[in-house]
């Protein structure tokens, strides 16, 4: 199961059914869940624990330390869930801190090139394309959809089921279930991923009516959310105006519009 030119630190622990390809190196205090393949030349370090059937593909970094001039070495971690890709030469980073940690879910599929910074959060079902790059501390929700060579800055949220489209670059959030372009904006729902998530006619003519009131009425931000608050009635548009009005580094506005946050 581990091919010959392998290097495989004792401090490792991998499941008895592990695979690990020619030239790769397992270091550090790295766990590998059952199931787990490891490509060619793949590197995994650090204090990194990996769940169940997860496949890394050849020359992919894994559990390096973060590229952050405060961090003096310590050892901190990366911890990563069940049944995930992770392409061609792939950067994962590990957190900050001690008590802190990187973190991905479970089922995303993270494609070549792709970079994550340290302490980042993954949600589950997490879709990054070739070439993205997350900075430090950002959130990615679940089901969130990130185009090819589109940019996160740090400590920046993308909500559940938003997309951002091929070069998109922010350092604001991204609410749910809305398609950011360009810089800092957006341009719509995601009606195709609220379909594709089983989301029903009501729900997404209800997000719509709130995305108008919240981007498109010309209302400030919080006379526009005082407003949607006593209206919304489903979960989906509820976890809308929540996110929205938990921003502290503000949201993304309509794509030509001055955003609206007093």
């Amino acid at each position: 199961m581990h091919h010959p030119t392998a290097l495989i630190a004792s401090t490792a622990q991998l499941a008895p059914d592990v695979q690990v390809g020619p030239y790769a190196v397992i270091e550090g205090h790295v766990t590998l869940g059952p199931g787990c393949v490891v490509g060619p030349f793949v590197h995994l370090l650090g204090h990194t624990t990996l769940g169940a059937r997860n496949r890394i593909h050849a020359g992919a970094v894994v559990g390096d330390t973060p590229q952050d001039l405060k961090y003096k070495g310590e050892p901190t971690r990366l911890v990563i869930g069940d049944d995930n890709i992770i392409r061609e030469h792939a950067t994962i980073h590990c957190s900050t801190k001690p008590d802190t940690a990187t973190t991905i879910g479970s089922h995303c599929f993270i494609m070549g090139n792709a970079h994550i910074g340290h302490d980042v959060q993954v949600r589950d079902h997490a879709i990054l394309c070739n070439g993205i790059a997350i900075a430090g501390f950002a959130v990615i929700g679940e089901r969130a959809f990130l185009s090819a060579n589109s940019l996160v800055h740090q400590f920046c949220r993308v909500g559940p089921l938003a997309l951002l489209q091929g070069g998109a670059a922010v350092s604001k959030d991204v609410p749910p279930f809305c398609i950011a372009t360009g810089i800092n904006s957006i341009c719509g729902l995601n009606t195709i991923g609220l379909r594709r998530g089983g989301f029903s006619a009501e729900q997404r003519s209800e997000l719509k009516r709130l995305y108008h009131l919240l981007f498109l009425s010309g209302k400030l931000r919080r006379d526009a959310l005082a407003e949607a608050g006593a209206v919304a009635a489903g979960s989906a548009a509820k976890e809308f105006l929540a996110f929205v009005a938990a921003s502290t580094r503000g949201v993304c506005a309509h794509v030509g519009d001055r955003q609206q946050e007093e």
